[in-house]
C-alpha cells in the first residue's frame, strides 16, 4: 500500500482516482476518506466488486480528494463531480438524475408539499437536496399524519378565485376521512390554512428544536411501556430530523475551487513528506512578532486549514514581556506569543493544531522549545527562514532547501507572508493609535 494514502485525513469528503495521463476514472464518497481508500488496497476486497476493481487498481497514479462538512455534503458533491466528468468505472450518476428536493408550492393559494428533481426559481420554496429520499418521505408521512402540518395532498389545481369541482371534492377519498383539512370545500380558511404552509416552511428551514424535545420524549414514554413498535416510529422521525439538520454546503464548490481544493491537498501531502509527518497537517498555525524599536510590540497568529485561511481563527497579542530598552528581542516575543497560543489550546484541546509554523529561523526553535516546555504541551513544529527560505527542523543542524516552485514550500511561504502581513498591519493600527494620543514618536 502506497504510504501517502496514510495521509488521507479522517473526515468525510470525496475521493478522485486518476489515471497517469490525468484523466478521472472512478469517483466516490466517504464518511472517512482514509479509512474507505484504504479498503481499495486490501486484498480481501479485491473481487468484492466483481471485475471493476481488479481493472481500476492497475490504473490508479494518483487519487486527489476535497474534504466536505458532512457526508450527505459528500454525497452531493459526488453526483456533481460524476455528471461533470462521467468517469469511466462508475456506474451510478450518469443517467442525469439529480437528488430531490422538497418542494413548498408558496405559489398557490393553498401551498402542498413534495418532492421533485426540478428546481425551478419562483415563490416556491425548495429544501435540500436530499440523498436518502426514503427518510425524507418518511418524514414526509409522519408531518401529515401527526396532524403536524397537514397539507393538502392530491394534485388538483385550485384557488380561491378557480375552486375545485364539486364532483372532485366528493370523490376524494382524504375529504371523506377526515385526513386532510379539505381548503378545497371550506373546511379551513385561506388564511388558516397559509398559517400552516409557513409553519412547515419554518420547520424545513431547520427548526427543529421544540419538535426534537416532545418527540423524543414520546419515544422514551412508549419505550417505557413498552410499546416499542410506536417508539421505533418515533425514532425512524428523529432519524429524519438528524438527516435534514445536515446543512448542504456543496454550493460554494465551482469548478476552480474544486481545482484548488485538489492542489492545497497536493501541497499537504508534500509537506507532510518533506517534513517527516505521519499525518496530513490539514491545519496549520503560524506566528510572527512586529514592532518598532521595541514600541507597541505585538505577536500574531494565523490559521489555514485544508491550504486555505481561516480568519476566523487568527490571533492577536500584545507582547507583555520586558523587551530591552529601545530595541526588542524576537526571541522573547516568539516565546511569550507562542506560550500565550498553547495556553489557550490547552482549554480547548479541539483546537489543536497538526503544525505550527514559526517565521525566523534557528533562535525561534529554541523559543518555541521554551514556550512548549513552560506549557507542558508538545506540537509538531517548524521554522522558515525568509532570508533564503529554509525549512529548519526541531534538532535537526541544517535546513531543509527546496526548489523555488516546489509546492510545500509555495504553501509555507503563502502561510509566513499572511501571517507576517497580519502582524505589521496590527503593529501598525496601535502604531498610529498611540501617535494621535501622544504625538509623533521617536525612536
Amino acid at each position: 500500500m502506497d504510504p501517502r494514502i496514510e495521509l488521507l485525513p479522517h473526515q468525510p469528503g470525496v475521493y478522485i482516482m486518476r489515471s497517469k495521463e490525468g484523466t478521472i476514472i472512478y469517483v466516490g464518497k466517504a464518511k472517512n476518506l482514509a479509512d474507505r481508500v484504504k479498503q481499495y488496497f486490501q486484498a480481501s476486497n479485491l473481487y468484492s466488486r466483481g471485475w471493476k476493481l481488479p481493472c481500476l487498481l492497475p490504473l490508479i497514479a494518483k487519487i486527489d480528494y476535497v474534504t466536505t462538512a458532512s457526508e450527505r455534503d459528500a454525497l452531493v458533491l459526488e453526483e456533481k463531480l460524476i455528471k461533470r466528468y462521467q468517469p469511466f468505472f462508475n456506474s451510478l450518476g450518469k443517467d442525469g438524475k439529480s437528488y430531490p428536493y422538497l418542494k413548498l408550492t408558496m405559489s398557490e393559494d393553498f401551498p402542498r408539499l413534495h418532492l421533485t428533481r426540478r428546481h425551478t426559481p419562483g415563490k416556491d420554496l425548495y429544501f435540500g437536496p436530499y440523498p436518502k429520499s426514503s427518510i425524507i418521505k418518511s418524514l414526509m408521512r409522519f408531518l401529515w399524519k401527526s396532524k403536524y402540518a397537514p397539507l393538502r395532498p392530491c394534485k388538483w389545481n385550485f384557488s380561491r378565485e378557480k375552486p375545485l369541482d364539486d364532483k372532485k371534492i366528493k370523490t376524494c377519498i382524504y375529504y371523506h376521512t377526515g385526513q386532510c383539512p379539505a381548503p378545497c370545500a371550506g373546511k379551513i380558511s385561506y388564511e388558516h390554512y397559509r398559517q400552516i404552509a409557513q409553519r412547515m416552511a419554518l420547520f424545513l428551514e431547520g427548526d427543529f428544536d421544540n419538535i426534537t424535545r416532545s418527540i423524543t420524549a414520546l419515544m422514551r414514554r412508549c419505550s417505557q411501556n413498552l410499546q416499542y413498535e410506536q417508539a421505533a416510529v418515533y425514532r425512524n422521525f428523529l432519524q429524519a430530523l438528524e438527516h435534514m439538520k445536515e446543512r448542504v454546503l456543496v454550493g460554494k464548490f465551482k469548478e476552480e475551487q474544486i481545482v484548488t481544493a485538489m492542489d492545497n491537498t497536493d501541497k499537504l501531502k508534500r509537506l507532510a513528506e518533506v517534513i517527516g509527518m505521519n499525518k496530513l497537517p490539514a491545519h496549520i498555525e503560524a506566528f510572527d512578532n512586529s514592532h518598532l524599536f521595541g514600541r507597541e510590540a505585538v505577536g500574531c497568529m494565523v490559521c489555514f486549514v485544508n491550504g486555505e485561511k481561516n480568519t476566523e481563527h487568527y490571533r492577536r497579542f500584545k507582547i507583555r514581556s520586558k523587551l530591552p530598552e529601545r530595541g526588542g528581542s524576537d526571541f522573547t516575543m516568539m516565546e511569550e506569543n507562542v506560550f500565550r497560543r498553547l495556553r489557550q489550546i490547552k482549554k480547548d484541546p479541539s483546537q489543536t493544531p497538526d503544525l505550527i509554523l514559526l517565521d525566523g529561523g534557528k533562535s525561534q526553535i529554541h523559543a518555541a522549545m521554551n514556550a512548549f516546555e513552560r506549557a507542558g504541551l508538545y506540537i509538531p513544529f517548524i521554522a522558515l527562514a525568509e532570508t533564503h527560505e529554509g525549512i529548519y527542523l526541531p534538532g535537526a543542524s541544517e535546513s531543509i532547501k527546496l526548489p523555488i516552485g516546489d509546492p510545500a514550500l509555495n504553501l509555507l511561504m503563502e502561510i509566513r507572508d499572511e501571517v507576517h502581513r497580519f502582524a505589521i498591519t496590527y503593529h501598525r493600527k496601535l502604531r498610529d493609535k498611540q501617535t494621535l494620543s501622544d504625538g509623533p514618536m521617536t525612536p
